[in-house]
């Protein structure tokens, strides 16, 4: 139970410097892709107006970064444990 705590706090803050670091920068974060989506009707519609680092960023980049907090939590938990 400790293990999956420290991962999802590890995840949840690495998602919120991402998503700072992506709003800084203009990319969409996914909070702002759902909304598109929703605006729009389609998914299809709201990927055609993503730039392609936007595209990138979502489906690529922002991934491995969690992917990577993922790695970090269970790292700290090595050492704590």
């Amino acid at each position: 139970m400790t293990k999956l705590y420290i991962i999802g706090v590890t995840i949840l803050l690495t998602a919120i410097v991402a998503n700072s670091i992506a709003g800084y920068i203009n990319l969409n974060s996914w909070y702002n892709f759902s909304n598109l989506i929703i605006e729009k009707g389609s998914f299809l519609k709201a990927l055609k107006e993503q730039s392609l680092i936007s595209i990138l960023w979502l489906f690529f980049i922002y991934p491995l970064v969690l992917g990577i907090g993922c790695l970090i939590a269970e790292k700290l938990f090595n050492i704590f444990s």
